[in-house]
């Protein structure tokens, strides 16, 4: 599903990732944990075409992304990887409904039919009695749950989650994890979390442990 070979990265003359070959199966859930500066979010966003290596290449379910123009690049993103982010990135003056159709919205699918996909997504993810209230009136697990389904729209091959039980309490936290593994065997996604939390860490497939820009 995703193969990562030779990646490096540098900023300035810090050099961040230092030569990263990486496998990863559809299906697995993986977890990439290590320090702080060890290289996880960098890798994360080269992963996600949020960023460019300086060498080496990323294939994602058969496509070599290191090598697609940004205009390419930005419409494949939309079509094949969802993100999830630690402080959920939901925009504020939007309801749970409208932040979750954006994807389907960009990907050009009609507002009827988006709206239709997104309130069967926030039913399938129990949020359903939600989705005209705006973030502000989200708990943090709720809100959460809204980032997921939004990053599910588009039913993409890979989701890609940087720390994104981070800023919630044990019980959203264990509620999230378990949420990854369910949609993992119901909708086959593959997942990839950036993660400092042991307790996610060791529930994964794998994990990948990072240290001064290397996989030890």
């Amino acid at each position: 599903m995703i193969q990562i070979e030779g990646i490096t990265k540098s900023f300035g003359q810090l050099q961040v990732l230092k030569g990263i070959d990486l496998n990863i199966d559809k299906g697995e859930v993986v977890s990439i944990v290590g320090p702080s500066g060890a290289g996880k979010t960098t890798l994360l966003q080269i992963i996600g075409t949020l960023d460019r290596a300086d060498a080496g290449r990323v294939i994602i379910n058969g496509t070599d992304v290191s090598r697609m123009k940004e205009k390419e690049l930005s419409a494949f993103r939309n079509r094949e990887i969802g993100f999830v982010f630690q402080f959920h990135q939901l925009l504020p003056e939007f309801t749970a409904l409208e932040n979750v159709t954006i994807p389907a919205l960009i990907k050009g699918v009609s507002a009827h039919d988006a709206r239709k996909q997104a309130l069967d997504m926030l039913k399938f993810l129990g949020l359903q009695d939600r989705a005209s209230h705006k973030p502000a009136e989200l708990s943090g697990g709720e809100k959460q749950r809204v980032a997921v389904a939004r990053a599910l729209m588009n039913n993409p091959s890979v989701v890609l989650a940087d720390e994104p039980s981070g800023s919630l309490d044990t019980k959203n936290k264990e509620e999230l994890h378990n949420l990854f593994f369910e949609l993992r065997d119901k909708l086959g996604q593959t997942f990839v979390i950036v993660t400092h939390d042991e307790g996610l860490a060791s529930q994964t497939d794998r994990t990948i442990h990072m240290l001064d820009g290397r996989i030890v």
